[in-house]
């Protein structure tokens, strides 16, 4: 029997655009995906203006990321409240034990998150979180722990200021790329005209980049950050 897969994200679009296609190969190869969104996404902006958080901007960024996962073929999605742009500010133990409650409830295998070298500080804090929540212990259902990158924050932090992100796990998602952009599409507020890195051509290219560099139609790439091959039975 497949054990499930978890995705922990900071925020609701980080998801798709992250391993959106791997999502949703998963989910049709049987296996149970379940997504966790931190923050709330929407807090920050208001902030920025000046205004009131807008809590009906906050529940519109909820359900998009419930559609998202719905046409992946996730199998549950929790969408936390935590203030977007500012999980620095948040002691990291709490952090680490919200990502930890949601481990125990579903005993993945597999946890992707982000990429440490990301410009998103929300992004680099949930990498940590989820570094320390999925710590080797005796008995901890992880055996792969998996890094992606996502468009308009990885490729943005350059290469001598942090850890680069160079891949080396490819997934094939010509069968899926288009769920991935199914899903993006109730994202639409976070996509932007090309050239930006957050727009559909070129999220596309991405995919067809990083395919083509594995010898595929469309890829989606990730740092494999551990995996552990027990004893049979174990």
């Amino acid at each position: 029997m497949t054990r499930p897969v978890v995705v922990v994200a900071a925020h609701a679009d980080d998801e798709v655009l992250g391993c959106g296609g791997t999502i949703a190969r998963l989910a049709r190869e049987g296996r149970s995906v379940h997504v966790l969104l931190l923050a709330d996404g929407e807090s920050s902006r208001s902030r920025e203006r000046g205004e009131p958080i807008d809590p009906g901007r906050v529940v519109q960024r909820a359900a998009a990321a419930n559609a998202a996962c719905r046409t992946l073929g996730c199998a549950s999605v929790e969408v936390l409240d935590l203030p977007d742009n500012r999980l620095d500010q948040l002691d990291l133990l709490d952090v680490v034990r919200r990502i930890e409650d949601f481990l125990k409830r579903h005993h993945p295998s597999t946890v992707f998150t982000h990429h440490s070298g990301d410009v998103n500080i929300d992004h680099r804090v949930t990498h940590e979180a989820v570094i320390a929540a999925c710590r080797p212990q005796p008995g901890s259902p992880v055996e792969e722990l998996i890094f992606f990158e996502v468009p308009s924050s990885t490729e943005w932090r350059p290469p001598t200021s942090g850890e680069p992100f160079n891949p080396n796990l490819f997934v094939d998602i010509s069968e899926t790329l288009d769920i991935k952009f199914e899903a993006l599409r109730f994202y639409g507020d976070e996509l932007r005209e090309f050239p930006h890195s957050r727009s559909l051509v070129a999220i596309q290219s991405l995919a067809q980049w990083r395919g083509a560099t594995a010898g595929l139609e469309a890829a989606e790439a990730f740092v494999i950050g551990r995996k552990i091959v027990r004893k049979p039975g174990a």
